[in-house]
């Protein structure tokens, strides 16, 4: 369907396109860096788009409001989503305490003000000892888990709280990199499953003063790393120039 669109191009232009369809039906591994804003499935539709082919999947939701390395796969490698989705997760990001959220994050206005003069660096260094090792979390009202059928997302923004039971989670690594009054810039090595919303919502109450997710962005999962990964500008470009 796609190449009838395209009879009136010159055979080496044709001939090009059709043999980057074929790399990408074949399966191709691909490394995005998903802009703020976007959801994951709106990079797959514009990939899917670009490629001209329908079997297109990501591994690995990043929400709206993070940035960061999405992996993308094509063709015959969507049979690996699964093996990409279990892999280690690296994050980098900003916990704001001293109020909260109903989504965990910026997507709705901040909420429960509270004053933090009387937390201590120490206090928030020492908070993060509890938040290591195999837990119990709880996933946000506003995520994409089904419960009965439903996204809990989808009750949630017609203010009906589904109850959902904690789920186990594995965080290697709870690292501070910066405190700057009420933001605190960290970063987090985690197993799947893990949501760093419920990590940044639970670490406010543990600090007594509440606090919500106010940046995020996914550095790495398993040996993918951001440093490799392309914009959804470069890849398009890239793909124009038959450079892949």
């Amino acid at each position: 369907m796609y190449f009838a669109t395209v009879k009136n191009l010159d055979k080496p232009l044709l001939s090009q396109l059709m043999k980057q369809t074929n790399s990408f039906a074949e399966g191709r591994v691909l490394l995005i860096n998903k802009p703020l804003t976007w959801t994951s499935f709106s990079a797959v539709r514009k990939i899917r788009y670009l490629v001209k082919i329908p079997k297109v999947g990501h591994a690995g939701t990043l929400d709206p409001l993070a940035t960061g390395l999405l992996i993308i796969c094509t063709g015959k490698f969507t049979k690996k989503i699964n093996e990409y989705m279990g892999m280690e997760k690296e994050y980098t990001g900003t916990i704001t305490i001293g109020s909260t959220t109903s989504t965990f994050d910026l997507e709705v206005e901040p909420e429960n003000h509270k004053d933090i003069s009387h937390i201590t660096n120490e206090q928030i260094l020492e908070a993060t000892k509890q938040f290591t090792g195999a837990i119990l979390q709880m996933p946000p009202q506003h995520s994409a888990i089904k419960k009965d059928g439903k996204r809990l997302y989808e009750s949630a923004r017609l203010g009906i709280e589904v109850k959902v039971d904690p789920r186990p989670v594995h965080i290697y690594e709870f690292e501070i990199t910066k405190i700057d009054g009420s933001n605190i810039d960290f970063k987090v090595v985690c197993g799947t499953g893990t949501y760093i919303r419920s990590l940044a919502n639970d670490f406010g109450a543990a600090l007594g003063v509440g606090g919500h997710l106010s940046k995020l962005c996914r550095t790495r999962i398993g040996s993918f790393k951001l440093e490799d990964a392309v914009t959804l500008e470069e890849f398009e470009e890239a793909l124009k120039e038959g450079n892949l």
